[in-house]
């Protein structure tokens, strides 16, 4: 899986401008990226503060290792 080139705090940035009121288009010219992807960042971001994704990558992590628990042992 390709590595993603902008940490969770750094897109949670980029969605808070645009919430300031810049327009989609002009951030994602601005950061190299499609509206595809900002859309998609959208919802999986929205609403968060800088501090939220780190919790959420903890529970998924978590998520994981529980699945694969469970996994080996039937």
């Amino acid at each position: 899986m390709k590595k993603a080139r902008l940490t969770a705090e750094q897109i949670i940035g980029i969605l808070q401008e645009h919430e300031a009121g810049a327009k989609c288009a002009d951030r994602c010219r601005r950061h190299g990226m499609s509206e595809r992807t900002f859309y998609d960042w959208k919802a999986k971001y929205s609403g968060m503060t800088v501090s939220e994704p780190k919790r959420l990558k903890a529970l998924e992590d978590k998520n994981s290792k529980l699945k694969k628990l469970l996994a080996v042992y039937p």
